[in-house]
């Protein structure tokens, strides 16, 4: 009987061990960067992807960051990217020196391009908003493009200089987050299926999994265009319906371009290596992330218009990934009122990169019970879209 009661003390042990403080459905830049915060705090985090971790929509986009606003009162979701643009570099340096990882971050500048009159009168709209931004920037006279970008088409209408603007090397950040994570002893459990979940209460107190039930203290749900579908099996309607996004990667036997450059929702990214990202389609596809010669095309076609010189590259390697949507323009953020401790981080659409830290930052107060340091109210999962927030062109990632 004593040997019959040991070992069913030790089985309920051994469940109360395998509690993880917190579970994290989703393994993209948003999940990892949320673990990746919660586990300076010394939370016990298991973050699950039913893929590889940190391969989807994370993965597949350019690495785009936004210049830094100095005034940031107007907006929330501009509030939200200015918090992490002074984020990444922080980030980026800790992790190189914990994970000897360099995640590429560069402040390379970039410019932003019209052709058209049509296009030029939209950038001027789009400096009027930098200019309430507190963004530096400069207007280049005619004909001297060359001074930030020699490549540029000489015959483009506008050109907009944009000193502040950065990137970032995504595959390489997330193997940095990672590492990090797994030297911080976070688990990282790929390959594996939610298939739903435990509630009892007002509360999610299980996560059923491919390899079997995990109990938890609370979930966030992280997991970008399949957010959605996992809400669904909890009575939560949330829309996250993917976009399509293709890329093209160019190698070059030399460099060909010094800057980002940006057109409407298309851009160049030039790496140090001489290799240039092009992206990026837009299209309702579903679930499908195969690339089609049409877009593929279009890219190439976007490319030479840009920059002439890109003629001489040869195509390397072509890509699709699904950004998750949302009913407006702005990311779900917070808590889902039905369970108690159920939160949500997902819908960041084009900009899952750009604000990945401060969505960390943010969701690691409101799990924690601090004050959030920015107003989640906007985000709010169950809100209504208002409409009032713009659609800003070049907030992507």
């Amino acid at each position: 009987m004593a040997k019959r009661q040991a070992e069913s003390d030790g089985r309920a042990a051994d469940e109360v061990n395998d509690s993880a403080d917190l579970a994290i459905v989703g393994g993209g830049v948003i999940g990892l960067s949320i673990a990746y915060v919660l586990a300076r705090e010394g939370m016990r985090c298991v973050v699950y992807d039913q893929g590889e971790m940190g391969r989807q929509a994370s993965w597949a986009g350019a690495g785009l960051l936004p210049a830094l606003s100095e005034r940031i009162d107007s907006s929330p979701l501009l509030a939200l990217r200015s918090w992490s643009a002074v984020l990444y570099p922080e980030w980026s340096a800790i992790l190189r020196e914990s994970t000897g990882i360099d995640n590429g971050y560069r402040r390379t500048g970039g410019v932003d391009v019209a052709r058209t009159d049509a296009e030029e009168a939209d950038l001027r709209v789009a400096a009027g908003r930098w200019r309430r931004e507190g963004v530096v920037f400069e207007r280049m006279p005619p004909g001297d493009y060359v001074r930030v970008e020699p490549a540029l088409n000489p015959d483009l209408r506008a050109v907009y200089f944009l000193p502040d603007r950065a990137q970032i090397r995504n595959p390489r950040h997330l193997k940095a987050l990672e590492a990090s994570l797994r030297a911080s002893r976070v688990e990282l459990k790929a390959g594996t299926r939610i298939e739903g979940f435990e509630t009892a209460s007002g509360r999610v107190s299980g996560v059923r999994t491919s390899e079997g039930l995990q109990p938890v203290g609370a979930v966030v749900i992280a997991a970008g265009a399949w957010s959605g579908p996992l809400l669904a099996g909890l009575g939560a309607k949330l829309d996250t319906a993917p976009l399509k996004g293709e890329i093209v990667l160019l190698k070059s036997d030399r460099p060909l371009l010094r800057r980002i450059v940006e057109h409407g929702r298309n851009y160049l990214v030039p790496r140090d290596d001489g290799r240039i990202l092009v992206g990026a389609s837009e299209e309702n596809a579903g679930f499908d992330t195969r690339p089609t010669p049409q877009a593929i095309r279009e890219l190439l076609d976007e490319a030479l218009m840009l920059c002439p010189g890109l003629a001489s590259a040869e195509v390397e390697r072509t890509w699709a990934g699904l950004r998750p949507g949302s009913v407006d323009t702005r990311p779900y953020l917070g808590h889902l009122r039905d369970f108690e401790n159920l939160y949500v981080a997902t819908g960041h659409k084009r900009a899952g990169l750009q604000l990945a830290p401060a969505t960390a930052e943010v969701m690691a107060d409101l799990i924690l019970g601090r004050p959030p340091r920015i107003d989640l109210a906007p985000f709010a999962p169950d809100r209504v879209a208002s409409g009032t927030e713009s659609d800003d062109p070049g907030f992507r990632s």
